[in-house]
């Protein structure tokens, strides 16, 4: 029978593999706790970092649906649980790596798919989902300009082309194709 303490941790883990759209597997063997408190911090509200012993944490990855992964848990473990921006999170522990050589990402999982490390630093090269937004929202009001000139450009050109019409009409006729045969007043 598990012990109950235990059984905690597994149902804790859990809950935070659940709860989180990514997270990510890292090796700490060599920080200080110092460091570990700083890696904390840069990682800001939306991001746990979380140490935990591995089979217990295989446990949990396995019981919220993840078993893509069960190969990271070796050695040292940590995990970072992500529940806001994943680039932003794994941009924090990409810097602190560059810093901190003894943190190693092994590798994560991204809203139910495997990511390798080599995934994680290129999601760490990607920019903020805020700064993704911004640039769609103003490619879309550039687009939305362009429409509009586009609208207000066609009833001008209509009454241009009608004036044209109307002028050649007044002049004669010129242009303007001749009744048909059949349109054409039957002779009495």
């Amino acid at each position: 029978m598990a012990r109950p303490d235990k059984s905690a941790a597994v149902t804790e883990l859990t809950d935070k593999f659940r709860s989180s759209n990514a997270a990510v597997v890292t090796a700490y063997t060599g920080l200080s706790v110092a460091q570990l408190k700083q890696l904390r911090r840069s990682l800001g509200e939306n991001a746990q970092y979380r140490v935990a012993k591995n089979t217990l944490t295989k446990i949990a990855a396995n019981e919220a649906g993840i078993n893509t992964i069960d190969d990271l848990f070796t050695g040292s473990t940590a995990i970072t649980f992500v529940t806001g921006d994943p680039v932003t999170s794994a941009k924090a522990l990409r810097d602190f790596a560059k810093d901190n050589p003894a943190l190693v990402i092994k590798g994560g999982v991204l809203e139910g798919k495997a990511l390798s490390a080599d995934e994680i630093k290129k999601l760490a090269d990607l920019e903020s989902r805020e700064v993704l937004l911004a640039k769609l929202a103003g490619a879309m009001k550039g687009k939305q300009s362009q429409a509009a000139a586009l609208f207000q450009a066609l009833p001008s050109k209509f009454v241009r082309t009608a004036e044209a019409l109307r002028v050649k009409v007044e002049q004669g006729g010129a242009g303007t194709p001749a009744p048909a045969a059949e349109d054409a007043p039957a002779a009495e």
